[in-house]
């Protein structure tokens, strides 16, 4: 039998902008590869096992090379009583299966979650992040993160991230490589293989723009159900407060090494601070968040 979905509050809002991120992209996705097979018709079973190949190494693979590249290292519940401790107390609320547990060595104080499903979940503490928080913090920020793996939506940011991956390799690819040079100018294939870089280019800032929409809102939906699963939506507040402002006070190297990896973070090592830069944020503001759970504080009060 299936087994019953888990204890945190069904966000409609995150279903309906991933469905409707999927739809857009795989829109996208349908006539990109179209333009790449009308403009290579002679190499369309190259292009077909590239993509494919790409599509699944990123579904399969993405996620423990995400994990890998940031450190995380499994730990037994002997290695780390307090953090399994907090995720036992967090799946018990949540009537969720336990994921695998990790650390990793890094003072940023930050923590992430990854995984294609609540079987492969894993999720992960910075030891900068172990250190500065109090129990009731940690446990808001990391039900923050097994939101995350309950509503599927790592899942979900890794299908939708492929797209501009693929655009931006054909991009170098059709820039380096000279695809136009291929064919004669007035040859309409060979003007269609000039405008391959042009089409990328906006395939690329399209898919960039919808998954930085949908990563945004994923966010503040894992703040509110996370606030609602623990009943404690100060104690989330208060973690984001302190470490925002901890983030302040580490080295630009170090903050340089984990700014790849924003996507994945509870929160973000760079936070934009112009209206611009918010439109490429993986995360909302920090603004946002307070003011998100503080109407959740004060509904639950009533």
């Amino acid at each position: 039998m299936p087994r019953a979905r888990s204890r945190y509050a069904p966000d409609r809002g995150l279903t309906g902008r991933m469905v409707t991120t999927m739809f857009l992209i795989g829109l996208l996705y349908v006539v990109f590869v179209g333009v790449l097979l009308a403009a290579l018709w002679g190499s369309w079973p190259i292009i077909l096992i590239i993509t494919g190949g790409l599509f699944i190494a990123q579904f399969w693979f993405s996620d423990r090379i995400a994990a890998y590249g940031m450190g995380a290292r499994e730990v037994t519940p002997e290695q780390a009583p307090e953090l399994h401790g907090t995720i036992d107390r967090i799946c018990a609320l949540a009537d969720m299966p336990k994921p695998k547990v990790a650390i990793a060595e890094s003072d940023v104080p930050n923590a992430f979650a990854t995984g294609r499903s609540e079987k492969t979940a894993l999720v992960c503490a910075t030891t900068g992040l172990l250190r500065r928080l109090e129990p009731e913090e940690l446990e808001g920020v990391l039900a923050h993160e097994m939101s995350h793996v309950a509503h599927r939506d790592v899942a979900v940011m890794t299908i939708a991230s492929f797209l501009g991956v693929l655009a931006g390799i054909v991009t170098r690819i059709a820039l380096w490589g000279g695809f136009a040079r291929s064919r004669p100018g007035n040859d309409p294939a060979g003007i269609l293989l000039l405008l391959i870089p042009l089409i990328s280019a906006v395939v690329y800032a399209i898919s960039f723009l919808l998954t930085r929409l949908l990563s945004r809102y994923r966010e503040l939906s894992a703040d509110r159900a996370a606030a609602l699963l623990t009943g404690r939506p100060s104690a989330l507040a208060s973690a984001l407060t302190k470490v925002s402002g901890q983030m302040a006070r580490i080295p630009t190297e170090d903050l340089r090494k984990a700014e790849p990896y924003n996507a994945f973070y509870f929160m973000p090592a760079f936070s934009a601070k112009e209206s611009l830069g918010r439109l490429f944020s993986s995360h909302p503001t920090l603004e946002q968040r307070l003011d998100q759970l503080s109407r959740i504080s004060a509904d639950l009060s009533r």
